[in-house]
């Protein structure tokens, strides 16, 4: 009688884990809805991609590249098919999907640019067709780091593109009509003061200087993973400040700003510039998820949605998918709980 009540025991705790299952591993997601379905893209090889009818059972839905982009092969040093940060959007009819060919902690770095008709991979023009780079940077050259993409169309139709991490900060730059080449050059909007880190490099060895020199040098500014939305009469910043990747040592948050034109400035709620290190912070970690980040703002029918990674002490801080409410203060703020 005791090994049955035993065994029982054990049978109801593995029913009850086999239920309250994780979310799924992925990072730097970014999420849109097709005909009722939601398709996540994240991190990956080739770029992952899960599917789901309600954002909590989520399947895996393959890659979009089978093999890597030759050109990016080709040209970017260390990128091997590991393909960082991808960036969905629907323009005109189409799907526009920006990514990042890298490598960690270097600016020899590219986005490029995928598109396809449909999302649904049982459809019969599903079809994803490279349209290779878009902006490039290179270590010694460019004081600006092309990975972490977002495409935002403003109002009268314009495309821009912001993206960055580290260097000089979180850039933006126009687009042409196709946007897929860049009608201007780069420029800053969000970059944080030397010194910023809530570390001190004494005590933590993540970010070391680049022994090919000072101008490959990353530095203290820990700002990545820009994501611009209009709302009422303003246009938000996104942006993801310090460390990702470190497991216990992460301390990513998600901070914004505001400006009443795309190009900014960009100020925080106490008036402070995002290019003088300004944020009012939107989402912070926490004793189980040390470090919260790298954030897509999502509309659905139930408001905006936050989606972004956390690592999870639970699962030796792997990155998992979290989606949260943005809930708006009178004062047009966002604020998301973990």
């Amino acid at each position: 009688m005791i090994l049955k009540r035993q065994i029982a025991a054990l049978t109801a705790v593995f029913t009850l884990l086999s239920c309250a299952q994780l979310p799924p591993a992925a990072h730097d997601p970014v999420c849109i809805n097709e005909d009722g379905t939601w398709y996540l893209f994240s991190t990956g090889m080739g770029v992952n991609i899960l599917s789901s009818t309600d954002c909590k059972k989520w399947e895996e839905a393959g890659q979009v590249f089978e093999t890597a982009p030759q050109w990016a092969l080709e040209s970017v040093p260390s990128y091997r098919g590991h393909t960082w940060a991808p960036d969905i959007s629907l323009h005109n009819g189409k799907y526009y999907l920006y990514y990042s060919c890298s490598s960690f902690g270097k600016n020899d770095s590219a986005i490029g640019l995928v598109t396809n008709e449909t999302l649904n991979p049982g459809a019969d023009n599903y079809r994803w067709e490279d349209q290779g780079p878009v902006v490039r940077s290179e270590g010694g050259r460019d004081n600006y780091n092309a990975i972490d993409p977002n495409l935002f169309v403003d109002e009268d139709g314009t495309p821009w593109l912001s993206f960055g991490s580290f260097w000089g900060g979180v850039q933006l730059v126009q687009l042409d009509s196709t946007l897929s080449k860049t009608a201007g050059e780069p420029f800053t909007i969000c970059t944080r003061p030397e010194g910023t880190l809530s570390y001190t490099q004494e005590s933590d060895d993540a970010i070391k200087p680049d022994p090919r020199g000072k101008e490959y040098d990353p530095g203290n500014n820990a700002v990545e993973a820009p994501f611009i939305v209009k709302r009422g009469d303003y246009y938000y910043l996104f942006v993801s400040y310090d460390l990702c990747c470190r497991g216990p040592k992460s301390t990513y948050k998600v901070v914004c700003g505001r400006a009443q034109d795309v190009t900014g400035p960009y100020l925080d709620k106490d008036g402070t510039p995002l290019l003088e290190g300004g944020g009012t912070l939107v989402l912070g970690g926490t004793e189980r998820y040390p470090g919260v980040g790298h954030c897509a703002v999502v509309e659905s029918p139930k408001g905006d949605m936050l989606f972004f990674h956390a690592y999870d002490k639970k699962t030796a801080y792997n990155a998992h998918l979290m989606i949260r409410p943005i809930n708006w203060t009178e004062q047009g703020w966002p604020i998301v709980k973990l």
